[in-house]
């Protein structure tokens, strides 16, 4: 049974991360996917992901789970503290994952993850590579309108901080206005002293 199975899971020797669902469209059923990481060929990495146990991850160690995380969730989009941490934006220490889905979806359970239901998702939402985890986040000025929704005043006052300061590329408060007035956030007078 185990070479059979293995053949047909070949193709996901060198993903980081694959489905249960995308083992079965390969005819592997469950109990079989069960045996194998019994065995130690597999590793389940959380409920309905795995992968080969010999795979090494090529992402740095910081960014492997919030990777992991986020490419097991359909749909789901890096936000707030995550997102804010990736863009260097907060000092805040990132200790669980944040992911954005919409209002309408049921995203499944993860260990140490802060799931976001927002009703606009797609805003700001960009593609990245954390190693070879393609995954979604929202982009610098997104999070920054984000962290004034949600979080604290402070980490939001700080967040803009360093958007309007950071040397390592420029900011952009058209698009920054243009976010805040698409959600609803009023934040023309913290713009508007970084600017003037």
């Amino acid at each position: 049974m185990k070479v059979k199975y293995l053949q047909k899971l070949e193709r996901f020797a060198h993903v980081p991360v694959f489905t249960s669902v995308e083992a079965e469209k390969q005819g592997v059923p469950g109990h079989a996917l069960a045996y194998l990481v019994k065995k130690g060929i597999l590793e389940r990495v959380y409920p309905g992901a795995y992968r080969f146990s010999q795979y090494e991850p090529e992402v740095e160690f910081q960014w492997e789970n919030l990777a992991l995380i986020a490419v097991s969730i359909p749909d789901g989009v890096i936000c707030l503290i995550s997102a804010l941490c990736y863009h260097d934006l907060t000092d805040q220490i990132m200790r669980e994952a944040w992911v954005a889905v919409s209002h309408e979806s049921y995203p499944p359970r993860r260990p140490n993850t802060r799931i976001i239901r927002m009703r606009n998702v797609q805003l700001g939402k960009i593609k990245i590579a954390l190693g070879e985890y393609n995954t979604y986040i929202f982009d610098r000025e997104r999070s920054v309108v984000d962290a004034f929704r949600y979080l604290s005043k402070e980490i939001a006052i700080k967040a803009i901080q360093r958007y309007f300061q950071n040397s390592k590329y420029q900011p952009d408060p058209k698009k920054l206005g243009a976010y805040a007035k698409t959600l609803r956030v009023n934040i023309t007078p913290y713009i508007l002293s970084y600017t003037t």
